[in-house]
């Protein structure tokens, strides 16, 4: 393993030690309290939909909107300020401060974070106090944030404990989770009352009233924004909307989203500067002063990147985001390491690659940018529906080419099959290019197996391209898919056929499982279905290159692929795809590579084989060749992407119709990921991902099905016995027409 790949792995081994199962509890609880809070909503996405709508709106209607804001702040009395990057933003705060005092008590603020406020206070000889018991928490141990709203998200409640224990001098040890709290709210109402600055963020900010929005756990922005007598609000540009109204999808989401809460503790809408008087703590039960003049407020607005953000095609989504850390918490990566490893300089989880990109800089994002797995949970956990894994894509390929172009670059032109640069990491063009390594695999089979199994290889293969030695690598079969088909033909005449189907011969199942391609033609026989699978079709979808960022190499796949498969469209055929993470890029990534007819045409025409399956049996079909299962018990793990495109209780349906008792999957994604549990520096971690399913299965005895590849390899090596298609389940033995 390189020394680059040493450090990254035993990083990321370190955190699933000693935050890992903290994060985990954590992160699984809010994912479930999310799933279980939106099930409630009468029209989950539909409010959505509305929710995304405000934004898109609210940022192509930005500079418009700030105007309008500043008419608004200014009509109530106070002043709005648009500060170009962090260094205008904290000089104009710092002068506000210093003219009133050295004392600020601050809610929590991923956009301080990003400004590094704090600092730029402290330098100035201010005090400043975080009020958010997370943010304390971490401002007493001296540690970063991991979770965009569970700062210290990381930490145990014990762990929290020895901290204030060793910290502070106490008469009595504290140890509950209500003794802790207690003592922080205590310790932290002391410095709201004598601070003389408040200073909070804000959720949103209505351009038509000047109206903040914040919403919190536990009420301590309201009391920073209220008893100082000055209050400074700080957030960045994207989070104005244009009005009042527009808070209502939002305020329903939020909470929801964020931790699974129905309700969030506190929804707080202030207009400030506020009427009533500044309190003074002296006297409580006094109306103290009679000067609500004396009130003083400022709106801070930072751009840092954003606008150029809003002119970039791939990044502009990311200003959507509403800050929930829902896309964290479906991870399965993130829920194994948390945000000390998924993150950059300021933000955490999915979403943290746009954010870093446009505000830090590329190399931020590059440092944990390969930890999104493209698995897409987070698509639907996102309340405004961004299309976080492409921005992650997207960034990768930038990343891929940071370094532009090189005095090589000139070599690999012709000599490899991608349109990638002479600098790009080795495992990434390997698995990138797995096509044309299949190729050549099936057609020097099985001497390919042998070479590539034996120890010098595998030794060669961690020590310079990162290919973990702990994987069975896969078998690349002679006769593939393709070659078997010529031979037998099609089963079914056209004269007698319901229907007629190109099954796809994706690059895994044409030269490795071969047997699962077999079956899935027997299945769709049996259903009096005529299966075609021209040598024409057997072409990559772009789908690895899509995972390693490699984006023009993927596009131009795509295009083959395209024009593979148009043929066969025109010919009035369906087309039927094995692989559910190909599917995927056909209905997903398709919309950004293709021209919007092809795309269209091609998504509405392919299908998942179960899926296809379901609507056979649905339209009609007789499945009484397919395999019954006389009630055999069986476990079933649906693919991350399969879920996402809403097509796991299809493969159930089928199942269950057939006579199989399935137990399903509680985990979301494997850990596998195509090539991500491959690569040496992730292998440790793509199999504590993968930890829950074998907790769930394991030793049941029962069989193990699953619909992805790499879901079938992570399977096997989790549970140490055979996992199979579903389609290899219920496919006869041979086919009977």
């Amino acid at each position: 393993m390189s020394e680059a790949r040493r450090e990254k792995a035993e990083k990321l081994h370190h955190l699933l030690e000693t935050e890992g199962d903290t994060v985990a509890e954590n992160t699984r609880l809010f994912n479930r309290g999310r799933y279980e809070a939106t099930a409630d909503l009468a029209d989950y996405e539909a409010l959505k939909d509305e929710a995304r709508a405000i934004k898109e709106d609210a940022i192509e209607r930005l500079p418009e909107l700030i105007e309008e804001l500043r008419d608004s702040v200014e009509a109530n009395g106070g002043n709005l300020y648009v500060a170009d990057d962090a260094a205008d933003a904290n000089r104009y705060v710092r002068e506000v401060v210093t003219d009133r005092g050295d004392s600020v008590v601050k809610s929590k603020s991923m956009t301080t974070e990003e400004l590094e406020l704090n600092e730029a206070l402290e330098e100035a000889g201010v005090d400043v106090t975080e009020t958010d018991l997370g943010e304390w928490v971490l401002q007493v141990a001296d540690e970063a944030p991991s979770h965009l709203i569970g700062p210290a998200l990381h930490k145990s409640s014990e762990g929290i404990a020895d901290l204030f224990n060793e910290q502070f001098d106490l008469e009595e040890p504290l140890e509950t989770p209500r003794e802790l709290t207690k003592f922080a709210r205590d310790q932290l109402l002391v410095d709201i009352e004598e601070a003389d600055v408040g200073i909070t963020g804000a959720n949103f900010v209505t351009a038509d009233s000047g109206t903040v929005a914040l919403v919190t756990s536990e009420g301590n922005a309201r009391k920073s924004a209220l008893v100082p007598d000055t209050h400074v609000a700080i957030t960045g540009i994207e989070k104005v909307i244009p009005a009042v109204e527009d808070l209502e999808p939002f305020l329903e989401l939020i909470g929801k989203s964020a931790t699974g809460q129905d309700v969030p503790s506190y929804y707080s809408l202030l207009t400030p500067p506020l009427t009533s008087p500044p309190v003074d703590f002296e006297r409580p039960n006094e109306a103290v002063t009679d000067d609500p003049e004396g009130r003083e407020f400022h709106l801070v607005l930072v751009d840092n990147g954003r606008s150029a953000m809003r002119e970039d095609p791939d990044l502009k989504e990311t200003l959507y985001c509403i800050r929930c850390g829902a896309c964290a918490n479906s991870c399965g990566n993130f829920q194994s390491v948390g945000g000390h490893a998924f993150g950059g300089e300021t933000y955490t989880g999915g979403i943290a690659t746009g954010w870093e990109t446009g505000v830090e800089g590329l190399e931020s994002a590059a440092e944990f940018n390969d930890l999104c797995t493209g698995c897409t949970r987070c698509v639907p956990a996102c309340p405004v529906k961004i299309d976080i894994p492409w921005i992650n894509t997207a960034v990768r390929d930038r990343v891929n080419h940071m370094d532009g172009e090189g005095e090589f670059d000139f070599l690999v032109e012709g000599l490899t099959p991608d349109d990638e640069p002479a600098g790009l990491d080795r495992a990434k063009r390997l698995f990138g290019n797995f096509e044309t390594l299949a190729k050549w695999g099936s057609a020097t089979a099985p001497l390919s197996n042998w070479i590539a199994g034996s120890a010098p290889a595998r030794w060669a293969m961690e020590r310079w391209i990162g290919v973990s030695s702990e994987r069975d690598l896969p078998e690349f079969q002679r006769e593939t898919l393709v070659d078997w088909f010529e031979t037998r033909g099609s089963r079914v005449d056209a004269a007698d056929a319901e229907r007629e189907a190109v099954l796809y011969p994706d690059v895994y199942t044409n030269h490795v499982a071969v047997e699962r391609g077999k079956a899935a033609v027997r299945a769709l026989e049996a259903l009096g279905v005529r299966v075609v699978v021209p040598r024409s079709a057997a072409v990559g979808s772009g789908r690895a290159p899509l995972s390693q960022g490699m984006v023009e190499t993927a596009r131009g796949q795509a295009e083959r692929f395209r024009d593979a498969l148009s043929s066969e469209l025109d010919r009035g055929r369906d087309v039927v795809v094995v692989e559910p993470s190909d599917l995927a890029a056909i209905r997903r990534e398709y919309e950004k590579l293709l021209p919007a007819d092809d795309y269209e045409r091609l998504s509405e025409s392919s299908f998942e084989v179960m899926e296809y399956v379901f609507g056979m049996l649905e339209n009609g079909a007789d499945g009484n060749e397919l395999r019954a299962g006389d009630q055999e018990p069986v476990d079933y793990h649906a693919h991350c992407q399969q879920r996402t495109l809403g097509l796991a209780a299809h493969t159930v349906a089928v199942l269950e119709r057939l006579g199989y008792e399935v137990t399903t999957s509680d985990t979301e994604c494997c850990g596998m990921a195509g090539s991500f549990g491959y690569k040496s520096e992730y292998y440790e971690l793509s199999m504590d991902v993968g930890e829950p399913l074998r907790e769930q299965f394991g030793d049941d005895g029962r069989r193990v099905l699953a619909s992805g590849t790499s879901c079938v390899d992570q399977l096997e090596a989790l549970l140490s016995r055979p996992a199979t298609h579903p389609v290899e389940l219920i496919a006869p033995d041979t086919s009977p027409r």
